[in-house]
């Protein structure tokens, strides 16, 4: 008795193991940077920085816990891959092209310095809860030469960002990025053989051998879309059924795979030169 007593308690403890381990894949814990590493240092003023949009929640979507992410705690889904996707992918900027790249910051819509920036990115935007200042002051931004990119939102979340765009653009269209735009060859080529989906931690599962496998949600195909201003300058860059923050954010980790990562890089890299030279 007390031998069958051990062995399931052992049987236990290795199913809690295994269930802690499928835990930790699945968020993402895959031992990329130190939890306390430093910042990487960038100069305070420079021709371009990442800048990551703050909003408020859809009341349905708010997690009134609070988000904690690799080193960042805070409310709402904005801050999610805060900082590391902004650091690495605003390091990769200044060691892939010649943009003089500064800090990484975060702004709301209504702060006055948003004019001073050409280029902004906003995550879980299905779930974001813009006011119609905030809604007129983006639409203003926008037509005056501004860029946004919008990633990571899934399936079923399209309605509600399409009704975001739809209060931004009552006439503008949202349309599909084809192989033939100038935003996919600007500085990387990206053909549509290229565009695999690019997968949030949380679809990586460490096997059975320590290998990782991807897996990918039904009904999840991935599309790259945007939206143009009136002279067909794209302004807003769609990425749709992908998770681009999450390669930029652990480009550091062994596990993360590697051609996901560079996609996302080229993704990146092509919208802000394209931004800056359109």
């Amino acid at each position: 008795m007390r031998l069958q007593r051990e062995k399931g308690i052992a049987l236990a403890a290795a199913f809690i193991c295994l269930l802690a381990s499928a835990a930790l894949a699945q968020f993402g814990r895959f031992g990329g940077i130190e939890e306390d590493a430093p910042r990487p240092s960038f100069p305070q003023n420079s021709e371009f920085h990442f800048i990551r949009v703050e909003y408020n929640d859809l009341p349905e979507f708010h997690r009134g816990f609070g988000f904690s992410s690799r080193r960042a705690r805070g409310q709402g889904w904005w801050i999610v891959d805060w900082p590391d996707a902004d650091d690495h992918f605003s390091l990769g900027i200044s060691r892939l092209t010649r943009v003089e790249t500064g800090d990484p910051r975060h702004l709301g819509l209504m702060d006055d310095h948003l004019f001073d920036y050409p280029w902004i990115y906003a995550t879980q935007t299905a779930w974001w809860d813009l006011s119609d200042a905030e809604i007129a002051r983006l639409r203003e931004y926008l037509l005056r030469g501004g860029f946004l990119v919008t990633d990571d939102f899934w399936g079923e979340d399209w309605e509600l960002f399409r009704q975001s765009m739809e209060r931004l653009f009552p006439n503008k269209p949202i349309t599909d990025v084809p192989e033939s735009a100038a935003m996919m060859h600007v500085v990387y080529d990206i053909r549509e053989k290229d565009r695999t989906w690019i997968p949030g931690t949380r679809h990586l599962y460490i096997g059975p051998g320590g290998q990782i496998i991807v897996r990918q949600p039904p009904g999840t195909t991935p599309a790259w879309r945007a939206m143009h201003d009136e002279r067909e300058r794209v302004i807003v860059a769609i990425n749709y059924n992908t998770d681009v923050g999450d390669a930029w954010e652990y480009a550091d980790s062994p596990y993360y795979p590697e051609a996901m990562t560079t996609l996302a890089y080229h993704y990146g890299i092509n919208y802000v030169v394209y931004s800056m030279t359109h």
